[in-house]
């Protein structure tokens, strides 16, 4: 008989993200499959109380928390700590977590310190022939791969949009409070340096992705390139649409060739065979000559459309739902006064 851990941090202003509810979606659904199979909730954070009672009616058996100042700021030694000590109070044999980057930093050290195992970015957790099986991709997302593992303590991160978050009201929960001793600190969280709203282009929640590619750096009609001009319409569009924001490899790349780019893109906004594979519902290329080792950063995208002089480019070859055959620094001009009219 498996018992099943959710593993989940508090957020700063002591509620549970997005990703850890659909963790808590996942180990349900696992909970509910396994016959026997008994469900637990293990949160961290400074205080866990509002957390386990948004989740109280989720159907877990217990609500297991560490909390206290040491376990509101992220940091390997206490994180480890405290999911140790939840997976050995808890008896987990199956631990479900969200693929966050706090846990996914200390999550490997605390299944090696448990003599279990671990796989991260899990796209699914299902039942195959009476076991848990997790599949994930491989090789850029061209590989889906099922795995079964017979070690326990099974350690799962879950990559964020891979299941719908749990919705169910909150209520109250009985917390049983799990001592951790921890050594001295040696690391001190002195605060975080974020974007503005305005500067962030990274929204993994957004419903839009805008995809520029290296054609926004080349030669205009006129014979001119014009950065200036391109970098003020994809921020407008990016500021008033709320949208997120990729990039291909080469437009990102275009530095160490000598040419001018694009000052806001890093290697974070990659997408594609070298970079991230986001999932939105709605995705825009402009610009990009969409071949393989772009697209495949799509293969989530619910609906993909695109922009481009060329009507023989990669994307005119099915690998778009729609393409504009059209100029994009017109296009996303016209796109930005009509938002801004409706703003």
């Amino acid at each position: 008989m498996e018992t099943i851990l959710f593993l989940a941090h508090t957020e700063p202003d002591g509620s549970l993200a997005k990703a850890a509810l659909e963790a808590l979606g996942t180990a349900l659904d696992l909970s509910r499959a396994l016959s026997g199979a008994a469900l637990v909730a293990g949160i961290v954070g400074g205080q866990v109380e509002a957390a386990a009672g948004r989740i109280a009616k989720c159907g877990a058996q217990r609500f297991l928390g560490v909390s206290g100042k040491a376990f509101s700021e992220s940091r390997y030694a206490s994180d480890a700590a405290a999911a140790e000590a939840l997976c050995r109070a808890s008896q987990a044999t199956l631990v479900i977590a969200p693929a966050t980057s706090r846990w996914s930093r200390s999550l490997a050290g605390v299944a090696q310190r448990l003599n279990g195992r671990i796989d991260t970015h899990a796209a699914s957790v299902q039942i195959a022939n009476g076991q848990p099986a997790v599949s994930r991709w491989y090789y850029r997302q061209r590989m889906e791969a099922v795995l079964q593992r017979e070690e326990r303590p099974w350690v799962i991160l879950l990559d964020p949009g891979c299941h719908e978050p749990w919705s169910g009201e909150a209520g109250s929960a009985a917390v049983e409070s799990i001592p951790v001793a921890l050594a001295a600190e040696r690391t001190t969280v002195t605060g975080f340096h974020s974007p503005s709203a305005d500067q962030q282009t990274i929204r993994p929640d957004a419903k839009l992705l805008f995809v520029a590619g290296a054609g926004w750096t080349k030669k205009q009609p006129d014979g001119r390139v014009h950065i200036a001009d391109a970098e003020k319409l994809i921020l407008n569009f990016l500021r008033l649409a709320r949208a997120s924001l990729g990039s291909s490899k080469s437009l990102v790349d275009l530095s160490g060739e000598g040419q001018t780019v694009l000052p806001f893109l890093t290697h974070l906004n990659q997408v594609g065979q070298t970079g991230s594979t986001p999932r939105h519902p709605k995705g825009l290329s402009a610009c990009c000559h969409g071949e393989e080792p772009h697209v495949v950063g799509w293969r989530f995208i619910d609906e993909r459309r695109a922009i481009n002089l060329d009507p023989n480019c990669g994307w005119a070859r099915g690998k778009a739902d729609v393409l504009y055959v059209a100029d994009a620094f017109e296009v996303m001009a016209k796109v930005n006064k009509l938002l801004a009219e409706r703003a």
